[in-house]
Order: structure tokens, then C-alpha cells, then sequence
């Protein structure tokens, strides 16, 4: 199956709690018809995290996460974080998922319109907008 998405953190986090509405959750089941999961390796350091996260929630973390593609950060990865860094104030967490999607030529899955929305360049995508 084809990878044609990067989830962010929140993303990941209202899937697996079932948090989406009715509109979100129907993008989200028509993104994994096409798309198999796919994060960055700041979201999985993220996910894992989680500090509210009870041991079974880690467990349905963890079988996330093996489910999904997780990108590492490679050289192309850290440069582009570079410059979005030096270009937009953002959030190096978010620079960085932002790169990986860009390195990668993919949608970025997010809420976080307030920081991705300037990035030039950045295809995305709001599940909560649609």
C-alpha cells in the first residue's frame, strides 16, 4: 500500500480515542483505504510521552506505532527542519513533522493550523475542516 500522508501527533492521538467527528473519522478511514499510517519519528517520541497514557493506552500506542512507517530523522529531514526553523517561528517538534512531509512529498495530516498553514511549500490537510 502507498504512503500518501504524515500524521501528526494530535492526529494520531484523536484516532486512536476514537475523539474524531462524524466528517473526520469518515477523511481519516478513506485516508488508510489508500494510505498506510505513516509518522515521524518526533511523533512517536511524542506519543510515547503521553503522560496521562494508562499501560493498556501504551499498548495501543505501541501497536500503532508498528503498524505505522515511522520516518527517522535523516540528514534531508534535519536540513529542511533548518529551514523552516529560520524561516517561520514554529516549534522545532512541529518544524520537524513538517519537514518530514515535505522531504518526503507527502500530506501532512494536522489541526494545527496555526503553524502549518504558513509554512509555503507544505501540502496538509485539517480531518476537522472537511
Amino acid at each position: 500500500m502507498a504512503i500518501n500522508y504524515v500524521w501528526d501527533t494530535n492526529i494520531a492521538i484523536y484516532y486512536l480515542q476514537r475523539l474524531f467527528p462524524k466528517t473526520a473519522e469518515e477523511f481519516m478511514d478513506s485516508v488508510l483505504l489508500e494510505s498506510n499510517p505513516a509518522i515521524s519519528a518526533i511523533t512517536e517520541i511524542e506519543l510515547l510521552c503521553w503522560k496521562t497514557a494508562s499501560k493498556k493506552d501504551i499498548a495501543i500506542l505501541k501497536d500503532f506505532i508498528a503498524d505505522s512507517v515511522v520516518f527517522e530523522l535523516e540528514q534531508n529531514i534535519k536540513e529542511k527542519t533548518v529551514e523552516i526553523r529560520k524561516q517561520y517561528a514554529i516549534k522545532l517538534p512541529d518544524a520537524i513533522i513538517a519537514a518530514t512531509a515535505m522531504v518526503n512529498d507527502l500530506t501532512l495530516i494536522s489541526r494545527n493550523f496555526k503553524d502549518f498553514d504558513k509554512i509555503k511549500g507544505l501540502k496538509w490537510s485539517n480531518p476537522f475542516e472537511i
